[in-house]
């Protein structure tokens, strides 16, 4: 089954804002991470103003999750107000993961391509030909 969420980034002030959204709708986080949790073997190795900056976090909301994290150091140009959001689909597998990126990164910009990542999923990022960034996914 697909499910879509709505994916916020930020420029250093993720964890604020999502402290201010989980005061107001009371739930825990489901998931946080920095970028100093970034493994070694990745081939990433955050700048030190960087390692304290939310790499992901969820926050659970009713029947979906509000998402998020600070840009990175490679994304700086990216973050713009008004285009700091994407639209996160999780796919069923693999197979419709590489259906769906395939299609709507048609004649748009790939910025990470489908690949397997350390948090477990398969994973990639574009921005589709009318400009909306999107994030795939398959577990």
């Amino acid at each position: 089954m697909i499910a879509t969420t709505i994916y916020l980034n930020f420029n250093g002030n993720c964890e604020e804002a999502f402290d201010f959204y989980k005061s107001v709708f009371g739930n825990e986080f489901s998931y946080k991470s920095r970028f100093a949790d970034i493994p070694p073997t990745e081939g990433y190795s955050a700048p030190e103003e960087f390692k304290n900056r939310v790499l992901h976090v969820s926050l659970p909301i009713g029947s979906t999750e509000l998402m998020g994290s600070d840009c990175s150091w490679e994304q700086a140009e990216f973050y713009k107000e008004g285009n700091n959001f994407s639209i996160s689909v999780s796919a069923g597998s693999r197979e419709e993961a590489d259906r769906i990126f395939k299609a709507l990164s048609e004649g748009g910009t790939v910025t990470m391509p489908q690949a397997d990542t350390f948090w477990g999923d398969y994973f990639g990022m574009f921005t589709d030909k009318f400009g909306i960034n999107w994030m795939v996914s398959a577990s």
